[in-house]
């Protein structure tokens, strides 16, 4: 992961030299309220960040996200549920940051106070995308257990290969983790919007990876059009 944040890094210091204006737009993973904010281990959103949120309708629980991923997030359940005949449910979805703080401290006792065997299950806050109002952890009803067995289960399966129809990638994919730097999670999704999803997901890579592809496309093309 160290790298491919080296290289975003790198690219908006660059980026910073050549334009004096907004940098939103060149710079997605710093849009906080745009659908590509990178956040991860070593990339995080402040203490202080609250997105507008509403409540999804859909069965489960934690069901608040932010309007545009609700809505797509509805969308989503309802097409598994019809295609397949499963129903999809929320199991977790926005999370401020003191909700973060509490979920990492009760782990971290439950591990006898190492950090190490902590961060290996949970985000420290500020650290999770669930705080962006974007990420949704999904079960299937009656099996709603966040284990890699999702990955077979009905939903879980439709969920892998139809997600980015609805604006959604699976964030953390298995193989992915020296880059994304979690675990695998096949019932975790991240709303990045339609364009975004559909790229991801016809060339597979972390969000990371993808980042650095656009940033890298966004700059080449405001020096071409110089």
């Amino acid at each position: 992961m160290a790298s491919v944040t080296q290289s975003l890094a790198a690219l908006l210091a660059a980026g910073t030299m050549l334009f004096s204006g907004s940098m939103d737009a060149a710079a997605p993973q710093n849009d906080v309220d745009g659908l590509l904010f990178l956040v991860n281990r070593g990339w995080r959103v402040s203490e202080n960040y609250v997105p507008e949120t509403r409540m999804a309708n859909v069965q489960g629980q934690v069901r608040s996200m932010r309007p545009d991923a609700a809505e797509a997030l509805e969308e989503m359940f309802a097409a598994c549920k019809e295609e397949t005949g499963y129903t999809p449910v929320s199991v977790s979805g926005y999370r401020s940051y003191s909700k973060q703080n509490t979920i990492y401290a009760n782990k971290l006792k439950r591990v006898g106070g190492s950090v190490e065997k902590a961060d290996q299950y949970v985000a420290r806050p500020g650290a999770s995308e669930h705080q962006l109002g974007l990420a949704m952890d999904v079960g299937q009803k009656n099996k709603t257990s966040l284990t890699d067995a999702f990955a077979n289960t009905q939903c879980g399966q439709w969920l892998a290969e139809n997600c980015w129809r609805f604006g959604f990638i699976l964030r953390y994919q298995e193989g992915w983790e020296e880059i994304t730097g979690y675990n695998y999670e096949p019932w975790h999704v991240r709303y990045v919007g339609k364009e975004n999803a559909e790229a991801i997901y016809a060339d597979p890579k972390p969000l990371e990876e993808y980042l650095v592809e656009v940033r890298t496309q966004t700059l080449l093309d405001l020096l071409g059009a110089e």
